[in-house]
């Protein structure tokens, strides 16, 4: 190795460059962090750059506290005026309402009027008689009368809730499979009429031969009249055949499966009397004079007379 005279004696170059090594054991970025630290506890200024970066945090985290405390206001005004145009729109909707449900009754009473007067002006002739028998049966046919007597009450309602759900908070929303829909009023009305019933009615809504059973968003209409769970359908008819028929029918066999499966309620109980109102009557179409009208047909004679 190569050695040089220094200080009165050879050294190695190693032996210099350790000399080097043991003299500054302290790295340069330690050293000058040590050199701040002491600057700050003299009382001097950081350095220009460090004082930039001071400012650019807290500008960045009041700009961030400016944009949440303005996305909060526009989230309050957001759900306040939404609950302001909610009140307003059932304001409207109980308004107009109860002007439906007025002009609805006055409606009724100028049906009666009319009702009236036609069966006078039919009564006073024998041909009048006749024609106003045929359009009683007619009426009835068309649940256009009210009607009353015994018969059987199906209920049909959404299943209730279930004993796992947080009985506090909630399920954010029920199962759309546990609830009532138009099909399954439309197996237990078909039932009915197939099991020999005089007249129906869901929830007081008188059933016609062109009354429609729909589905529309959560409501279920009937003849376009929104009813409301539970669902009650009412016959009209004797107690002891509708029943046993009715049991019988493969629309109550897939109904009661469809019960058990999702949990809806259906119940079934005979009654002394049921009240059914009168339905929508037919939009009249045409008419001819009754002196034009085709005889009735003469009827069957039972078999075996």
């Amino acid at each position: 190795m190569t050695t040089v005279q220094r200080g009165g004696g050879p050294r190695s170059l190693g032996a210099s460059l350790l000399d080097q090594v043991l003299a500054e054991t302290l790295d340069p970025a330690y050293a000058q962090a040590a050199r701040a630290r002491d600057a700050r506890a003299a009382g001097e200024e950081a350095p220009p750059s460090r004082r930039r970066g001071q400012l650019a945090v807290a500008l960045v985290l009041a700009l961030a506290g400016l944009l949440a405390a303005v996305t909060y206001d526009q989230a309050a005004a957001g759900e306040q005026g939404r609950e302001e145009v909610r009140a307003a729109l059932v304001a409207e909707v109980e308004g107009e309402s109860g002007i439906t449900d007025r002009l609805a009754a006055d409606l009724e009473v100028l049906r009666a009027d009319v009702a009236a007067a036609r069966d006078d002006a039919l009564a006073a002739t024998a041909v009048g008689q006749r024609a106003l028998e045929r359009l009683e049966t007619a009426e009835l046919t068309a649940g256009a009368l009210p009607v009353s007597g015994p018969g059987l009450l199906v209920t049909l309602a959404d299943a209730g809730p279930d004993a796992d759900e947080d009985p506090v908070g909630g399920t954010a929303e029920a199962d759309p499979r546990g609830q009532v829909r138009d099909g399954d009023l439309q197996l237990v009305v078909n039932a009915l009429w197939a099991s020999g019933a005089e007249a129906v009615s869901i929830n007081g809504q008188r059933l016609g031969p062109t009354t429609a059973i729909r589905f529309a968003g959560e409501a279920v209409l009937v003849d376009f009249r929104p009813v409301t769970n539970p669902y009650l359908v009412s016959a009209v008819g004797d107690p002891a055949t509708l029943r046993s028929r009715f049991l019988g029918s493969p629309e109550v066999n897939a109904l009661a499966v469809i019960s058990e499966t999702y949990g809806l309620r259906f119940e079934f109980a005979q009654e002394d009397e049921l009240s059914l109102p009168a339905g929508s009557p037919p939009v009249l179409r045409s008419a001819v004079p009754v002196s034009e009208a085709p005889p009735v047909p003469a009827p069957e004679p039972a078999p075996g007379g």
